[in-house]
């Protein structure tokens, strides 16, 4: 084994192994980085290495790339598109529409569930934030559906599978970032975000095809409930008034991008806008919120360019101990065709879903596999949607899914981490199964782009 390749196993090796020791994502990255750094310079002054290693070409350049990375104008739409998603959650939109979905499908076996879905997709593409989807949806839903008699392990897995869907379903931070790492005019924001448009709502259909099945199935899993409110005029206008605001955001932010109006920066200033008018017009607006969606939008900005700067160190020092070279042979020498190589790159990607963060795979993992399959005339929107899907399961898989860890702070008394992991379970096979079913028809993700920007 040549001495580049061994390097590379060890610098991974070391990543995983200080990472499963509980040290923070973006000190591993830079810690790992800079110590392989001083072992490559070492080995090529000291014991004239066969490395083409450099110190100056990896570490000297690292302020100019840091510095690109804060200075990238697309960047700027991380924290919009953050604050958007939290000062959504302050203004009380949640609320009104389960409210008001509630009164509709209620009556309906498993309505409850299929309101929390319809609710969730609603908030995946007004704010695109898991963490507080997952935990506004949990705080919202589980009491009730705990009243309807549901089955625990349903409810459960519902509020927290449905509140994933936001980092897929544009305007996503992920689909952001993935445009940036990709670097090509193939896959702008723009694109990624109408590519991820359909099979973002056909895992939200999905997931409701599964309630109403299951609920017919089993009539105990999520019966009908007892009482029902009658619906009147006056309920069909409070469900219009709960739908309409977020609606007329989706369609600001996406449409000014989708119709060129607008660049994705700036249609997250109008979402950015837009959220925090629909908090003042719902009188949820005081200088205590302001002061703590600023904060929490600072914070999580804060965490996100932390592992950027991380990632930057290692993928820099990596690509000097010839780390592209190592990947870019390993995948081409697969004893199998494109598609093979595709279901390869996607199951590792999975595995890895089960201990990193979506963020330290998009920063890290996607950079060095995407160039080797863009080589391989894979379609780049495809390729990336595929990835994105493969990273949506990252929340719901142990020991690491987050949205595990936020719906357990929320739940009620009686809910065990059992019934979690057995809630989410079928909702992971639907996760996998839209993976399989935009991997065999690739105009899932491809047709939309197409049609609006064509061969552009």
């Amino acid at each position: 084994m040549e001495l580049e390749t061994l390097l590379v196993i060890a610098m991974f090796a070391s990543f995983m192994g200080l990472l499963l020791l509980g040290f923070p994502v973006a000190w591993v990255l830079a810690g790992t980085g800079l110590l392989f750094a001083i072992v490559g310079h070492v080995l090529v002054e000291q014991f004239d290495a066969n490395l083409w290693f450099t110190w100056n070409g990896t570490i000297g350049v690292l302020d100019a790339r840091i510095f690109g990375i804060v200075a990238n104008e697309l960047m700027v739409a991380l924290p919009l598109f953050i604050f958007m998603g939290i000062m959504l959650d302050r203004s009380g939109i949640a609320e009104k529409l389960m409210h008001s979905l509630v009164r509709l499908l209620g009556p309906l076996r498993g309505g409850y569930a299929v309101t929390v879905v319809i609710v969730g997709m609603l908030l995946a593409a007004s704010t695109g934030i898991v963490g507080a989807s997952v935990v506004l949806l949990g705080m919202l839903s589980l009491g009730p559906m705990m009243q309807a008699n549901y089955s625990k392990s349903l409810a459960v897995g519902t509020a927290c599978s449905v509140g994933t869907l936001g980092i897929l379903v544009p305007p996503s931070i992920m689909l952001v970032l993935m445009a940036d790492r990709l670097g090509t005019p193939a896959a702008s924001v723009g694109k990624l975000f109408m590519g991820a448009l359909i099979p973002g709502v056909m895992l939200g259909l999905m997931y409701i095809l599964y309630i109403v099945l299951l609920a017919w199935w089993k009539k105990d899993a999520a019966p009908a409930p007892t009482y029902s409110e009658r619906m009147d005029a006056k309920a069909w206008l409070d469900v219009f008034r709960a739908v309409v605001p977020p609606m007329v955001l989706i369609v600001a932010v996406l449409g000014s991008i989708f119709m060129g109006i607008a660049t994705t920066t700036e249609a997250s200033a109008v979402g950015a806008a837009g959220a925090l008018l629909m908090a003042l017009l719902s009188k949820r607006l005081t200088m205590e919120v302001l002061k703590e969606s600023l904060y929490q939008t600072s914070r999580t900005t804060a965490f996100i360019f932390g592992i950027f700067i991380g990632a930057t160190v290692f993928a820099s020092v990596l690509r000097g101990l010839g780390g592209d070279d190592v990947i870019r042979d390993a995948i081409t020498g697969l004893p199998f065709g494109t598609t093979g190589i595709m279901i390869t790159i996607l199951f590792i990607t999975f595995l890895l879903g089960f201990f990193l963060d979506w963020v330290e795979i998009t920063l890290i993992i996607l950079p060095l596999v995407a160039p080797v399959v863009f080589s391989l005339g894979v379609e780049p929107v495809w390729f990336a949607v595929l990835f994105a899907l493969c990273l949506q399961t990252s929340f719901l898989t142990p020991p690491v899914g987050f949205a595990l860890f936020y719906i357990k702070g929320v739940c009620p008394p009686g809910i065990t981490t059992r019934h979690i992991y057995l809630g989410v379970l079928p909702f992971i096979a639907l996760q996998l199964l839209g993976l399989v079913l935009v991997f065999c028809f690739e105009p899932l993700a491809t047709w939309l782009p197409t049609r609006v920007y064509g061969g552009q």
